[in-house]
């Protein structure tokens, strides 16, 4: 048995119970959350801008938990939905078999994000993840939906109507199924966007975005995509004729007899 002094010295000091580290650098955690009226964006980028100009040589400063996951994605909003319309248009593309009418149904989508920002604006939300998912989302349900209207109208300029007949007849014919789709998404959001308890704040910036945006959306598919269908068709007609079908559905040729007797009618 040998004593412990005769291989270490003891001395009492006065420290920290723990030491904190990060990426094995010393670190001191600090914890904070955004002020009322700014987004989790505008905090991280306040941080920045104020760890440039303060902190002194050697020191810097890291994000951590949800914080760092946002501070590394914030750059890439732009290029996910740069990249979810283009694929939206290849699809349409592969399904209209033209270039030129998809974007018919493109052009509505940026009526709904404009409704989508201003509800939440009249929310007082913030632009925040859980909106920007929404958006996305908004994306293909806008684009689903102008496809109702734009897929019924070039079936009936295929049977042989005129380019104006078969927006009007799809605008007309499409209303209630588009109306039925939009209120059902609507009434669905509701609970969504009027939460409250844990979580409220998020519900609702992904209910009022998607709200918004659906009713913004649906009015601009109702009034401009029959406008757009008929302009971009006539481009698309200029590039290549459209190839009129022999023997149309006896669907399509009751709607344009009952267009050629009011014709005859006011006549």
């Amino acid at each position: 048995m040998a004593p412990l002094s005769q291989f270490v010295t003891l001395t009492k000091v006065y420290g920290p119970e723990s030491l904190g580290r990060f990426n094995l650098y010393s670190a001191m955690g600090i914890n904070g959350e955004a002020a009322q009226g700014y987004s989790s964006g505008d905090a991280i980028k306040a941080i920045r801008e104020t760890a440039a100009s303060v902190l002194p040589r050697g020191y810097g400063f890291e994000f951590s938990g949800l914080s760092r996951e946002e501070s590394q994605t914030t750059n890439n909003t732009a290029i996910i939905f740069i990249v979810c319309t283009v694929f939206v248009y290849l699809i349409l593309c592969g399904l209209y078999e033209s270039f030129f009418v998809p974007f018919a149904v493109i052009l509505s989508v940026p009526f709904g994000l404009m409704g989508s920002f201003l509800f939440a604006k009249l929310m007082g939300l913030e632009n925040n993840i859980y909106l920007q998912t929404g958006l996305i989302m908004l994306i293909g349900l806008l684009s689903k939906t102008a496809i109702l209207l734009t897929e019924y109208a070039a079936d009936r300029r295929r049977a042989g109507m005129t380019l104006v007949q078969a927006a009007l007849a799809a605008a007309k014919v499409r209303l209630r199924p588009i109306l039925m789709t939009i209120l059902a998404m609507i009434f669905g959001l509701l609970p969504l966007m009027f939460a409250s308890g844990a979580g409220a704040n998020g519900n609702s910036s992904l209910g009022s975005g998607v709200i918004g945006g659906m009713i913004f959306g649906t009015l601009a598919i109702l009034f401009f995509v029959p406008v757009f269908f008929v302009l971009f068709q006539f481009t698309q007609e200029k590039v290549r004729p459209v190839e009129f079908l022999p023997y149309p559905d006896w669907e399509i040729r009751s709607e344009m007899e009952s267009i050629d007797k009011r014709k005859k009618d006011k006549k």
